[in-house]
């Protein structure tokens, strides 16, 4: 088994991102909002804070009360839809029960929408794929740039995505279709789950359930990359069992210290593709980072 060293993966993507902002006439800039004070949600803001000092880029937190309003929430996103120093704006979830989370996501200016949670943004990425998107789904292109540091085939290969959500499974899966793999998707629904995840080449995780996938799960030499956070006694493990499943994978990544660290030099990617739009009137779409 070879163990994926993301943390070094996730620097490598960050110090790319850097090299295309020194050259920037502005630093990008993202703002995020942090409503309550989960802890969880807390941790990952302050990562993002540090990537983005290492990346050249300039983030903004807007801390708001549990309280808030929905309609008082609304108002101030719409703040920083106007605000033209802006370049990509992220929420960061979980929010407060009183907030419905479908609008709020909804009411990001496509333009700096940096999670692909827009409708109008993750339409376009599964109308025309990654190379026309505005922005593409950050957990999915990190799952990406893993392949890719594997030296995975993709072509042809027989791959199982187990969770379908919309942050996760459904992008994976169309992003690994787009690369010529054939795809199955398995869900909570999916009766005999083994029968799937054992054909599998390339095994993605996704579904949120602490050690779903075990070692008589998965087939010998497979590469297998865990999305899944489940935290329990304040201890973070991920949707696959990693000591018994290195057994039989080729690659496997771990919880935590995997698909996260990478996940948030993806969407610091993303900022820097907003913020490239924005400054260049749309006539630079994309910066020079290659996808995959």
């Amino acid at each position: 088994m070879h163990a994926v060293d993301c943390k070094a993966l996730a620097e490598k993507i960050t110090d790319e991102i850097h090299n295309e902002t020194k050259s920037m006439d502005r630093k990008p800039v993202l703002a995020m909002f942090l409503v309550g004070k989960d802890p969880s949600s807390e941790i990952y803001i302050h990562k993002k804070e540090e990537q983005c000092i290492r990346a050249g880029i300039e983030s903004r937190k807007i801390i708001l009360s549990e309280n808030i309003t929905h309609r008082n929430l609304l108002a101030e996103i719409d703040k920083l839809n106007g605000n033209a120093d802006i370049d990509a704006i992220l929420i960061q979830l979980p929010l407060p029960k009183q907030i419905i989370e479908r609008e709020a996501l909804e009411r990001i200016d496509p333009g700096k929408d940096v999670d692909c949670l827009h409708p109008l943004n993750f339409g376009l990425f599964c109308e025309y794929g990654s190379e026309e998107a505005r922005v593409i789904p950050v957990t999915a292109l990190a799952v990406m740039k893993i392949l890719k540091e594997c030296d995975a085939a993709i072509k042809g290969q027989d791959v199982v995505v187990v969770g379908s959500s919309n942050i996760a499974g459904k992008p994976i899966a169309l992003m690994l279709v787009e690369k010529g793999a054939t795809v199955t998707i398995c869900h909570d629904k999916t009766k005999d789950l083994k029968r799937y995840t054992r054909k599998a080449d390339i095994l993605v995780v996704a579904a949120g359930k602490k050690h779903l996938v075990t070692k008589n799960m998965v087939k010998y030499g497979a590469i297998v990359i865990d999305v899944g956070i489940n935290r329990e006694n304040g201890i973070m493990r991920g949707d696959v069992d990693f000591d018994n499943v290195s057994e039989v994978a080729s690659y496997v990544t771990p919880v935590p210290g995997g698909v996260g660290p990478i996940t948030v030099a993806t969407l610091l990617e993303n900022v820097l593709r907003l913020s490239y739009r924005k400054q260049s009137n749309g006539i630079v779409p994309k910066p020079d980072i290659e996808i995959i």
